[in-house]
């Protein structure tokens, strides 16, 4: 594959990275790949290494089977290939380092940000890592998006690393080793004496779910209504009481999520919509007749609950549905704010679009930004302001991740968050 310096060729206030990794052919690693729909295979392929200059290599130690990750394992985004390596929340020992990295040596231990960004161009400059403009060459996603970025640029945002070839192409970190490009902005160095699993979570759904809070502009006594109740679900109703908001509602089908948010979050609100209706259930809940301030959406596009979207996304019709969407606009009270962070690729039909004009909302959405929350994140992690560790309940060891794939997926064993684990602390499944 080219080089972006090459790819790129007018485009110079940014570094370059080269995508495909060198390797050490001599050295074999256990990796996750991705072979289909529902089809994930531990392998052995060769350990990755130092490419260009500002590349680290890691020894993972941690990394997590996100939600979103549920989406590739489903086939409902675009842009996978078979034998793609999986994975963008991981933590792991700086095990060789280029030679302009800078802050950082062997044996540090570091955290990395799920996107990645090259810390230079306009949009990294004004912290907006995720629309980095450099570090993704997606010709797909300057069609599908309808933004060229850039001069000449023919990228739409940053690479993620593991998540499609909209996303770069990037192998991922659920692997025994990981190559990270351009460490001095995607590495984050955590302290000793915290767990893996009290910082992992920097790594993506911790920053997302603070995110999610942002796009909201949750603040002191706002009422949130959050639907999902999946890790970043959890983890947003957290930040949002952190942030100071009165009320906050989880909104979810399983009991076993909306049980669990109850015993780790004090003072949150459940709503079941398989038993009620969640905009019938907020009218009871707000007898004054208002209603949330902040809908947040955090559940996604590969969930569909009609035979209407199931039947129009499975006849390419449309790639996601609108209908969480909508109910969000329905059930905001007017005025309000509306925030997605849960992951969407491309086309929805029926969107209500009068309903959001006429009531007057704002919707912001958006990959989180990971590197612009982290280090405030991680303070509150070291003054105990926040724990996102309680989110974590499988800690296989990465040899399971199949199993684990399969589990998370199917919402068996309480499952709510995995944490696949290299080191003699996994708990098999």
């Amino acid at each position: 594959m080219q080089a972006l310096s090459q790819a790129l060729p007018d485009y110079d206030k940014a570094p370059a990275a080269t995508i495909r990794s060198k390797k050490d052919e001599s050295r074999q690693m256990k990796a996750v790949h991705w072979y289909g729909k529902e089809d994930v295979r531990v392998l052995d392929t060769a350990v990755p290494l130092v490419t260009d200059p500002q590349d680290v290599v890691l020894k993972v130690t941690s990394t997590c089977i996100c939600g979103s990750d549920l989406h590739l394992y489903e086939g409902a985004m675009p842009g996978m290939k078979r034998g793609d390596i999986l994975g963008h929340e991981f933590l792991g020992i700086v095990e060789e380092v280029g030679p302009e990295v800078a802050g950082l040596q062997k044996g540090d231990r570091v955290v990395t940000s799920f996107d990645i960004a090259c810390g230079s161009c306009f949009y990294c400059k004004h912290k907006l890592f995720t629309g980095c403009d450099s570090t993704n060459p997606s010709k797909v996603q300057e069609t599908m998006y309808g933004h060229h970025t850039g001069k000449t640029s023919p990228t739409n945002g940053s690479g993620f690393f593991g998540y499609t070839h909209m996303t770069g192409g990037w192998d991922g970190g659920q692997a025994e080793y990981a190559r990270v490009p351009l460490a001095n902005v995607n590495c984050l160095k955590v302290p000793p004496g915290l767990p893996d699993d009290k910082v992992v979570l920097l790594s993506d759904i911790l920053p997302t779910a603070w995110h999610a809070c942002e796009l909201g502009e949750v603040g002191e006594g706002d009422r949130v209504a959050i639907w999902g109740a999946g890790p970043v679900g959890l983890l947003a109703a957290k930040c949002a009481f952190v942030r100071g908001a009165s009320r906050v509602i989880l909104v979810d089908q399983e009991e076993f999520r909306l049980e669990f948010a109850k015993k780790h979050i004090q003072g949150v609100e459940t709503i079941n919509f398989t038993k009620r209706k969640p905009q019938e259930a907020l009218r009871e809940m707000f007898p004054d007749g208002t209603a949330p301030d902040v809908c947040i959406e955090a559940v996604g596009m590969h969930y569909t609950t009609s035979w209407l979207h199931w039947l129009e996304t499975a006849l390419k019709l449309e790639t996601d549905p609108s209908e969480i969407v909508n109910e969000l606009i329905y059930c905001v009270r007017k005025g309000g704010r509306v925030s997605v962070i849960g992951a969407y690729a491309g086309y929805c039909n029926h969107f209500n679009i009068g309903a959001f004009m006429e009531k007057g909302l704002c919707m912001k959405a958006g990959q989180a930004p990971v590197q612009k929350y982290w280090h405030m994140l991680l303070g509150m992690i070291q003054e105990g302001k926040l724990d996102p560790s309680f989110v974590i309940t499988h800690r296989p060891p990465l040899s399971q991740a199949a199993e684990a794939y399969k589990m998370f997926n199917s919402k068996a064993e309480g499952c709510i968050k995995v944490v696949l684990k290299t080191g003699a602390e996994a708990t098999p499944l």
